[in-house]
């Protein structure tokens, strides 16, 4: 028989997630526990009545159907909680309280988020979000004016601007290249970018995963190659981790920043920089640090005063998270992203812009209705049917991302198909 104390060992985070909001929380979690001994991730990602409960640890608004998960999702209630919790105790005696008794947490929060990672605690710098950490490393690494860095044009609009200006103030050469849109193999993407290399470069920078369509890159492969040319690797994990399994030695790369609002379901401004132990020193933080932390990874959190609330939290994340199993988590994203876009992609009107294959992708998924504008698309979702989904119009494509969470519902994932079904049929004419 499963013990109250083995089946908290067991379930971690979910207990703890499931008690906070019910009283028969413990019993009901113990009853999913039973269901998924012995099953596959796979034939997991189709219980649903495992992962009612795990929806039912979100306070959510659901008279709102939300697929846009990949612009920061809803942190579950005791991840919440937490956020307020800190909040409070810091408002006590700031200069105390927030200085004296959490800020020295966050060194429990490195040494978690460095072991999900699988890197060295001091390889890792607590930041607000992917942006902040990419652009510690864009701005820090040093470059010389005609020194070229090598980047796609579906990298993220905002570190795309961070080399943009550097090619302004510093005089640096900025490559930007194409790629297929789904590609058809992972050894066209690394082609892509290595083909690209000249004499002058210096720095490779790309997404593990990208934000406009869901494809995953082969970063090892790529990060292999660049460092025996010498060129250091710059990793955009805004949407990989949490997402799907992986660690840093799956990389490889010198640098990786990302979001922990996103897939984890930390707090709203959280996020982590990783950079390769031997980088430290010569990477120049984005505010000053004193000469005598050059060697020191917390020189790059150096921000002034900011609230510990939120990076105390994301210890609550990493153990719902870990609760779930990143196995599991992977495998349940993957068939809610199935279950409409396999049933969109047999219209005739419809083009997915991202390859299903599991080693391509995950949550992420790009759709277009062909002949109907992607914002009308968009507008008619949120107006006849309450659903949020983000519009992409590059200039080689165009198409919604949807991305559901593991709080997502089948009936929510069903009700978009069918409004995408509709709209297909009919049009938008007003």
């Amino acid at each position: 028989m499963l013990t109250r104390r083995a089946f908290l060992h067991t379930t971690g985070a979910t207990v703890a997630a499931a008690a906070a909001f019910r009283d028969d929380g413990v019993a009901r979690l113990q009853a999913a526990a039973h269901r998924a001994a012995g099953n596959s991730v796979e034939d997991l990602a189709r219980d649903e009545n495992y992962w009612r409960e795990i929806q039912q640890a979100f306070t959510l608004d659901r008279t709102i159907i939300n697929l846009n998960n990949g612009g920061c999702s809803p942190s579950p209630r005791v991840v919440h909680e937490a956020l307020k919790r800190y909040l409070d105790i810091s408002n006590q005696a700031p200069v105390y309280h927030m200085w004296q008794v959490l800020e020295p947490n966050i060194e429990t929060v490195r040494r978690r988020l460095a072991a999900a990672f699988g890197c060295d605690p001091e390889e890792m710098a607590i930041t607000r979000n992917a942006s902040e950490a990419l652009q510690i490393a864009q701005l820090g690494v040093t470059l010389k004016a005609g020194d070229e860095v090598v980047t796609t044009n579906q990298d993220y609009g905002r570190m795309i601007d961070t080399w943009e200006q550097r090619v302004r103030r510093d005089g640096i050469k900025l490559t930007k290249i194409s790629f297929p849109v789904p590609p058809k193999s992972m050894d066209v993407l690394a082609d892509r970018l290595l083909s690209a290399i000249t004499p002058a470069t210096r720095v490779l920078h790309f997404c593990h995963i990208t934000n406009l369509t869901g494809q995953i890159f082969p970063v090892r492969q790529i990060a292999d190659e660049a460092r025996r040319r010498g060129i250091k690797t710059i990793v955009d994990g805004a949407h990989a981790f949490a997402h799907f399994p992986y660690t840093a030695k799956d990389l490889g790369c010198d640098y990786y920043g990302t979001s922990l609002h996103k897939w984890l379901l930390a707090p709203i401004g959280t996020g982590f920089l990783y950079v390769r132990r031997e980088n430290i020193k010569d990477l120049w933080p984005l505010t000053p640090a004193a000469a005598s932390r050059a060697d020191n990874i917390r020189k790059f959190e150096e921000i002034g005063t900011h609230p510990a609330a939120n990076h105390n939290s994301i210890a609550e994340a990493l153990t719902f998270h870990e609760g779930i199993g990143i196995d599991r988590k992977a495998a349940r994203l993957r068939y809610l992203r199935d279950r409409w876009a396999m049933r969109l992609a047999k219209n005739a009107s419809v083009r997915i812009h991202t390859n299903l294959d599991p080693q391509h992708s995950c949550a992420i998924g790009n759709v277009q209705i062909t002949g109907v504008p992607t914002g009308k698309v968009v507008s008619r979702l949120w107006e006849r049917w309450r659903i949020i989904a983000t519009p992409i119009v590059h200039s080689e494509y165009e198409g919604l991302r949807v991305t559901p969470n593991v709080y997502t519902t089948l009936e929510e994932v069903d009700t978009f198909a069918a409004a995408m079904e509709e709209i297909c049929g009919k049009g938008i004419t007003d």
